[in-house]
């Protein structure tokens, strides 16, 4: 039987400010397998962000396990940590974190030059992506004559190019409209029930996080509830 994509355990995250600790996750237990779209829910200060950094291997826990794909995490090198990310985690945010000044191919590859591609095979699969978002008549634009749906469609096309397994999706459409946002989240289901690709996207809006199959609610750092539920669609 193949293992959860993402499995924790009794994961703790505590920061010290000054002499005060300050627990941000506090001993969560939860598995994540392939293909599951996943909605992290909570107020500001919850610990949902803190949790997504955690399982993107962007921080380290303080206690507690995690594995990814099998693979225990804790105790592997920065570099090892390196390649689980480059290889097989996608990550969009809230901000697109587009380069300005490179054209959408250009921003779309640019993961691929760490994995040591060519310059034509990183062209192709960027191009690729670009027109499996439906921007492949875009390439040699600049981030800047695009709209924010579609500069969230180029972000969302570099964090598949690399293949990953999950996509961690922090706010994704907090700085879009509501038709713009439900296409990206329609875009999102596409790739978890198509593709099977993992999605975790933390988020504070109830509509947003109803087009996951499964909520996940934090408060104060742990885990309020977790219910499996009927997705829906966009109209």
């Amino acid at each position: 039987m193949r293992p959860p994509l993402i499995d924790v355990r009794e994961l703790w995250k505590i920061y010290h400010v000054g002499d005060v600790e300050v627990p941000a996750v506090c001993g969560v237990t939860l598995s994540i397998p392939h293909g599951q779209f996943v909605a992290v829910t909570g107020a500001s200060g919850s610990g949902k962000s803190t949790f997504m950094h955690l399982i993107g291997c962007l921080d380290r826990p303080t206690s507690g396990s995690i594995a990814f794909d099998g693979r225990p995490v804790e105790g592997m090198s920065r570099f090892k940590l390196a390649a689980l990310r480059n290889h097989r985690i996608g990550f969009v945010f809230q901000a697109f974190n587009l380069l300005a000044r490179t054209t959408l191919v250009e921003n779309v590859a640019l993961p691929l030059m760490y994995q040591g591609l060519g310059r034509r095979e990183r062209r192709r699969r960027a191009h690729e992506m670009l027109e499996r978002v439906g921007l492949a008549d875009r390439l040699r634009h600049y981030p800047n004559q695009l709209s924010g749906g579609q500069q969230q469609r180029v972000a969302i096309a570099r964090a598949m190019v690399t293949g990953p397994l999950v996509i961690l999706a922090d706010e994704p459409t907090g700085n879009l409209d509501t038709k713009t946002s439900s296409e990206i989240m329609t875009l999102f289901q596409t790739l978890s029930r198509q593709e099977q690709i993992s999605i975790v996207l933390v988020t504070h809006e109830a509509e947003i996080a109803g087009y996951a199959e499964r909520h996940i609610a934090f408060r104060d750092g742990r885990i309020m509830s977790d219910e499996r539920r009927e997705a829906s669609d966009a109209a």
